[in-house]
């Protein structure tokens, strides 16, 4: 079942670039958090998406919102991805797919590749905005025009 707006930040553990451990809890009541779940790491469209939420990333925390990335990848492959792309925020690896089921998140292209999605929590952990496109543009602009409008 897809979360639904007003819906809470699942809580999560995982694994970023760094090795390091992320539990969701650490952002809930502190920021507000901009999660993308996104296909595969080193593939144009997942490429041209990390490198467009690495370029408006200042808009991201000016507003005060931490931006997360997840996918499938194995860490040492997000490592190699974020350091490529000179990527300054976090990349979670969620290599079997768990946090994708609790978010809801579909499958893409005739079921054959993981979906792409955009959620925004506000600095409670309420979600306030989701986000379903096969195109990396959209998500940028659109979770950036939804938290300026909810400033």
């Amino acid at each position: 079942m897809s979360l639904k707006i007003g819906d809470t930040l699942p809580e999560f553990t995982l694994t970023d670039q760094t090795g390091a451990s992320f539990n969701s809890a650490s952002v809930k009541g502190k920021t507000a958090v901009v999660i993308y779940f996104y296909p595969k790491n080193f593939t144009p469209g997942c490429n041209r998406e990390a490198c467009l939420f690495r370029d408006s990333y200042e808009d991201f925390t000016d507003m005060g919102v931490e931006v997360i990335g997840i996918s499938s990848d194995s860490e040492e492959s997000h490592r190699k991805f974020s350091k490529r792309y000179k990527l300054p925020f976090t990349l979670l690896s969620d290599s079997k797919n768990k946090v994708r089921r609790k978010f809801g998140v579909k499958k893409g292209i005739l079921g054959l590749l993981p979906g792409r999605e955009t959620f925004v929590f506000n600095k409670n952990g309420e979600l306030t905005f989701k986000f379903e496109a096969l195109g990396a543009d959209p998500h940028i602009k659109k979770a950036i025009a939804h938290l300026k409008k909810s400033a």
